[in-house]
C-alpha cells in the first residue's frame, strides 16, 4: 500500500508544483514551438521514470530499434494497465501524443499537460466527434507529431492477456491517411503492477516489445483492408512469445 500512496502523493504534487513549469513551457512554446515540444517530453519522461522506480518492477524493453528516428509513426499497442501509458511514453524519442477518453479533459492541470503533449481527447459515444479526432491525429502526423493509441478502446480485463478485445479499424486510418508507418507493441504483465492487486503497486516482471515497422501500402489488399486485425495479430504472436 505505501507504493501506492507515494505514487498518489509524486502525481498529485508534481501536478500542484508544475504549474510555474507550465507558465515557463507556455512561453518558450512562444519562441520556439519544437523545443517547447521537446522539454515537455524530457519533463513528463523523468516524471513517469521516477513513478516506475518507486514500483519496483523490473521492465526489460526489446526492439526499440525498430522505431524509426526519422519520421512520424504511429504507435499501436495492447492494453491492460493504466501503467501502460508510463512504460511507453518513458521509450518515445520524439513528441508523442496519446490518443485518450474525452472523460480526461475536464480534469484540472493534467489535460493542461496533456494538451502539451498533443494527447487527443477521443469520445467513444459521439462517431462525428471521433473522426474529427482521428482527423486531428492525421495531421499531428503529416506534422512531425507521432501518436499512440490503444485500439481496443478500454483496458482489456480478461483472465488471459492473449485473449485481446477487438482492434478498432477507424484507428488505423491515422496511418492510412498519413502514410506513417504503425510500429506494433507487445506489452506483458503490466496488470501485475496494480489492477491485479488493486490498491496495491507491487513490484513485477514487466516486458515491453517494438515490433518492426507495418507499412500499410506494402501489404496484400486483403490485409490492407483489415489492418486493425492483421496488427492485432503482430501483438498477438509477440505476446505468444514471450509467454512460451
Amino acid at each position: 500500500m505505501l507504493r501506492f500512496i507515494l505514487v498518489c502523493i509524486v502525481v498529485i504534487g508534481y501536478l500542484i508544483l508544475s504549474i510555474p513549469i507550465l507558465l515557463v513551457e507556455w512561453i518558450i512554446g512562444k519562441y520556439n514551438k519544437r523545443t517547447k515540444d521537446i522539454s515537455s517530453l524530457r519533463i513528463i519522461q523523468a516524471v513517469f521514470r521516477f513513478i516506475l522506480k518507486i514500483t519496483g518492477s523490473d521492465i526489460t524493453v526489446k526492439g526499440h530499434e525498430n522505431v524509426p528516428r526519422d519520421t512520424a509513426v504511429l504507435y499501436i499497442g495492447n492494453h491492460r494497465s493504466f501503467f501502460d501509458i508510463l512504460l511507453t511514453y518513458v521509450m518515445c524519442p520524439d513528441p508523442t501524443g496519446y490518443v485518450a477518453k474525452k472523460e480526461m479533459e475536464p480534469i484540472p492541470l493534467l489535460s493542461t499537460w496533456m494538451t502539451y503533449l498533443h494527447c487527443l481527447f477521443l469520445d467513444r459515444k459521439d462517431i462525428k466527434e471521433g473522426l474529427k479526432t482521428i482527423l486531428t491525429a492525421i495531421d499531428k502526423i503529416k506534422n512531425g507529431i507521432s501518436i499512440c493509441i490503444f485500439p481496443e478502446g478500454t483496458r482489456n480485463k480478461g483472465e488471459s492477456e492473449l485473449e485481446l478485445l477487438p482492434f478498432h479499424e477507424g484507428s488505423f486510418k491515422i496511418a492510412t491517411k498519413s502514410g506513417c508507418p504503425i510500429i506494433p507493441i507487445a506489452i506483458h504483465n503490466s496488470a501485475e503492477i496494480f489492477e491485479a492487486q488493486f490498491p496495491k503497486i507491487k513490484p513485477a516482471k514487466v516486458i515491453v516489445e517494438y515490433g518492426k515497422p507495418i507499412y500499410p501500402e506494402q501489404l496484400s489488399k486483403e490485409d490492407k483492408k483489415h489492418l486493425g486485425l492483421y496488427t492485432q495479430n503482430v501483438i498477438l504472436n509477440m505476446l505468444k512469445e514471450m509467454q512460451a
